[in-house]
C-alpha cells in the first residue's frame, strides 16, 4: 500500500518553486534585493539557494567573516514569506586560501597540481582545505541552523572530479587496505601477474596515471569506488558541525544527468533528500520524444535512490550557455519539463538561476531574471504561471510513483564496460541501450524503478537487465529467486562477464545468470558501423511478435540450454543460431536478447508483451500516440495521472473507463483528451 510521505520540510509543505539566488555578486547595489523580493512575489517563488560559490564574500581574508549581508537577505527573506537552501561555499575556495595554501588545489592525474581557478579545483583529502571548510561551517551553523528562513542545507555544488596528490594516494592505499587486507588478496583481485605488474609494497601502489598504469583494470575500478567513497567522505565532513548544531535541518548536495564520475547510489544513504540539475536539449529534433524519456530515465533514477520524492534542484527557465546550441524553449514547454520532473516524483520546481549575473562564464545562462531586470519578460510570465500551477496541485506532495517495473543500472558496471578493452573499442555504448530499453517502457506509460544489483525486487513483476557486464554472484542469486518466485526478466548480450573484481567468469557466460537464462554464450562479435545482420521471429512463438529486424553493433552466439527459441539469426555464418530465447524457471521466465535491435518498434512490441504477460501496471490503460507518456503518483487512495505531450504536434488519447478529474480545474473528464503541442493534463481517480 502506498502512503503519502511528509513534505520536504515542514516549514514549507506545498511545492518548493525558486532559483539559485547570488546576492553577494549585487552588494554594490542594495536596491538590487528590494528590487528581487518584488520580482520573487510575482514569479510565485516561495524559495532561494543562497550562498553557493560564496566564500570570498563571506571570508574576504582569512579569519575575517563578513556575514552581514546574508544577514540581511535571510531576514528579508523571513519578512516576506519566502524560505532559504543555505549553501556551503566549498564549490570554490577564495584567492587568499590558494596562495596561502597551495595544498588545498588539485593535482592532476598527470601529477601536475593546478593554478587557482575554476570551481572544484580542490583537494578532498588536504586536511588545510578540511580544516577551512569545517571553520566556514560551523560559523554558518552557528549563526543561522535555526535561522526561521533556512529549510536546509546545500551542500557544496555540483561534486566532481579528482585528485592525485600525496594525501589522496595514502588515502587510496588506506582504503585498499581496508578493502583487501593484503597485497596477495590485491593481487589476486587485479591480476597483477599480467605484465609482471605484481605489487610487493604498498608504496608501489598508485592511482592510475596517464604516464604510469591504465591497463589494471581492477585498479581502474578500484580507483572509481575510492573517488566516490572520498567524496562522500568530504561530504561527511561537512555536515557533520551543521549537523552538530541543528540534527533535523535537512542536508542535500545536487547530483547532476547521468554524471559518470560518482557513483550516486552510494550517496543515497548520505543525503537526507536527493536533489538533481536537469538541462534537457529541447528541441534539437522534430519530436522531442527522445530527449524526454533519457530525463524521464533520470528522473526516475534520482527518486529510486531513496524511494521519495525527489527535488529538481536546478533546470534552466528559458537557455542554457553551454551546450552545443543554445535553443530556446518554445511555448508551453516551461511548464511541460517542469511538470515532467513533478509527474515522476519531484516535490520541487527550481531554476539556475534567478538573476542572469552581469559578467564571467554565465553571463548568457538562462535566469527568471534578465539583463533587462523586470518582469515583462516572456520567461518571465512562463516562470509566474507555472508557480500559480504548482500553487494548485499541493494534494500531490509527498505521493510516490508505484512502480512495478525496473530496469538494473549500476555504476561500477558502467565504469567496467568502458574499461573492457572489447568486442568493440568504436562504442559499446552502454549508455544508449540501457536508454533504449527504457524508452520502450516510457513510450507505453510504465512507472519504472532504476535499482542497483544490492536493491530488494520483491515489488517488481518485470526486471530489465541490459548489458550488465559486471554482476557479482549474489546479484546473480538474487535475480535467480526473483525469476523462480514468479518474476519477468528480460537481460541482453554482454551480461555476466565479470566479477565485483573485473575478473572473468570461468563457468562460461553469462555467469551467475547462465541456469536462469538457460543458454550458454560461447562467443561475442563486434560489427563495424555500416555492418547489418538480422533476426527472424520463429513462426507461432509464444510472445506473438512477428517479423524480422535489423541488429547491429553485437551479436553474441548462443546455444540454448534448455531455453525455447524465440528467434534466430538471420545473416551471416550464424544465420539460424538462437538470437531470442525465454526460460521458464519455477514460476517466472527468462528472456534474453543476444544482438543488439536497432529499430525501436522490436522493443515497443517486446515490452507490450511482457508488460501484458507479467501484470504490469501502466500510469493508464489507453493506447499513448508515438511521444506521448502517462506517468503515475499515488497515496493509495488517489491517483494522479499525467499525460504528457512530447511528440511535436497535438495529440488525443483515448481514456479508459474509470472516473477521472482534472486536478487544476476539478472538472469531470471522460472519453478523450486532446493535448496541444507541448501540452500536458494532470487528472485524478480513485487508486
Amino acid at each position: 500500500m502506498h502512503k503519502k510521505l511528509p513534505p520536504i520540510s515542514g516549514k514549507l509543505p506545498v511545492f518548493m518553486h525558486g532559483a539559485d539566488y547570488n546576492p553577494d555578486q549585487w552588494l554594490h547595489d542594495p536596491k538590487v534585493l528590494e528590487e528581487d523580493i518584488r520580482l520573487m512575489k510575482l514569479a510565485n517563488c516561495n524559495v532561494m539557494a543562497v550562498g553557493i560559490f560564496s566564500w570570498s564574500s563571506l571570508e574576504p581574508e582569512e579569519g575575517t567573516f563578513t556575514f552581514e549581508w546574508l544577514d540581511r537577505v535571510l531576514d528579508t527573506f523571513v519578512e516576506n514569506g519566502i524560505y532559504a537552501w543555505l549553501a556551503t561555499p566549498s564549490g570554490a575556495r577564495p584567492a587568499w586560501m590558494s596562495q596561502k595554501y597551495p595544498e588545498v588545489l588539485r593535482v592532476q592525474k598527470n601529477r601536475v597540481r593546478n593554478l587557482h581557478g575554476f570551481r572544484h579545483n580542490h583537494c578532498f583529502t588536504s586536511p588545510a582545505y578540511r580544516e577551512k571548510v569545517t571553520i566556514m561551517n560551523g560559523k554558518l551553523a552557528e549563526r543561522y541552523a535555526f535561522h526561521p528562513a533556512v529549510v536546509g542545507w546545500h551542500i557544496s555544488n555540483e561534486f566532481g572530479g579528482d585528485c592525485h596528490c600525496n594525501y589522496c594516494q595514502d588515502a587510496f592505499r588506506a582504503w585498499l587496505k581496508r578493502q583487501y587486507g593484503t597485497l596477495d588478496a590485491l593481487n589476486l583481485a587485479w591480476w597483477t601477474t599480467f605484465w609482471s605488474h605484481r605489487y610487493t609494497d604498498w608504496a608501489q601502489v598508485e592511482s592510475p596515471a596517464p604516464h604510469g598504469e591504465t591497463q589494471v583494470h581492477g585498479q581502474n575500478l578500484d580507483w572509481k569506488r575510492f573517488v566516490t567513497d572520498q567524496t562522500i567522505d568530504f561530504y561527511k565532513h561537512e555536515i557533520a558541525p551543521l549537523k552538530a548544531a541543528n540534527a533535523e535541518l535537512l542536508c542535500t548536495t545536487n547530483m547532476m544527468y547521468m554524471f559518470y564520475d560518482l557513483d550516486y547510489r552510494k550517496f543515497a544513504d548520505v543525503v537526507d533528500v536527493v536533489s538533481w540539475d536537469a538541462y534537457p536539449t529541447w528541441h534539437e529534433a522534430d519530436s522531442d520524444a527522445g530527449v524526454a524519456s533519457s530525463f524521464a530515465f533520470n528522473h526516475d533514477l534520482f527518486r529510486t535512490l531513496k524511494q521519495k520524492p525527489f527535488m529538481l534542484m536546478e533546470s534552466t527557465p528559458s537557455l542554457t550557455n553551454w551546450q552545443p546550441v543554445s535553443k530556446l524553449k518554445r511555448p508551453g514547454m516551461h511548464r511541460l519539463s517542469s511538470l515532467q520532473a513533478v509527474a515522476h516524483g519531484s516535490d520541487t520546481v527550481q531554476y539556475f538561476q534567478w538573476r542572469k549575473s552581469r559578467g564571467s562564464s554565465e553571463k548568457f545562462h538562462g535566469a527568471v531574471v534578465d539583463h533587462v531586470g523586470h518582469e515583462h519578460t516572456r520567461v518571465f510570465r512562463d516562470v509566474a504561471s507555472l508557480g500559480g500551477t504548482l500553487s494548485k496541485l499541493t494534494e500531490l506532495i509527498g505521493t510516490t510513483v508505484p512502480a512495478e517495473a525496473a530496469i538494473l543500472f549500476d555504476w561500477d558496471n558502467w565504469w567496467a564496460v568502458n574499461d573492457a578493452q572489447g568486442p568493440r573499442n568504436g562504442g559499446l555504448h552502454y549508455e544508449k541501450t540501457v536508454m533504449q530499453h527504457y524508452r520502450a517502457l516510457w513510450e507505453l506509460g510504465v512507472p519504472t524503478d532504476i535499482i542497483g544489483s544490492d536493491d530488494d525486487l520483491s515489488t517488481y513483476k518485470l526486471l530489465v537487465v541490459p548489458m550488465a557486464y559486471l554482476l557479482r554472484e549474489d546479484a546473480g542469486a538474487r535475480i535467480e529467486r526473483f525469476v523462480r518466485g514468479g518474476g519477468t526478466i528480460a537481460v541482453t548480450y554482454w551480461s555476466g562477464i565479470v566479477n565485483e573484481n573485473d575478473l572473468c567468469y570461468l563457468t562460461g557466460f553469462p555467469g551467475p545468470l547462465r541456469k536462469t537464462l538457460g543458454i550458454w554464450a560461447e562467443e561475442i562479435e563486434g560489427l563495424h558501423d555500416h555492418d547489418r545482420n538480422g533476426i527472424v521471429l520463429q513462426a507461432g512463438n509464444p510472445l506473438g511478435l512477428e517479423g524480422a529486424f535489423d541488429v547491429h553493433e553485437l551479436c553474441e552466439l548462443i546455444h540454448s540450454e534448455g531455453a525455447d527459441v524465440l528467434a534466430v539469426y538471420q545473416d551471416d555464418f550464424y544465420a539460424g543460431r538462437p538470437a531470442l530465447t525465454v526460460n521458464a524457471l519455477d514460476q517466472g521466465k527468462a528472456y534474453f536478447l543476444a544482438a543488439r535491435v536497432s529499430e525501436p518498434s522490436f522493443y515497443d512490441s517486446f515490452y507490450g508483451k511482457l508488460v501484458t504477460d507479467a501484470g504490469v501496471r501502466r500510469a493508464i490503460e489507453a493506447e499513448l500516440p508515438h511521444g506521448v507518456t502517462a506517468q503515475l503518483r499515488t497515496d493509495g487512495e488517489q491517483d494522479y495521472v499525467f499525460i504528457l505531450n512530447f511528440s511535436g504536434t497535438g495529440a488525443t488519447v483515448k481514456l479508459d473507463e474509470q472516473c477521472y478529474t482534472d486536478v487544476e480545474s476539478g472538472e469531470a473528464v471522460t472519453g478523450s483528451v486532446s493535448l496541444p503541442l507541448y501540452g500536458l493534463r494532470i487528472l485524478k481517480r480513485k487508486a
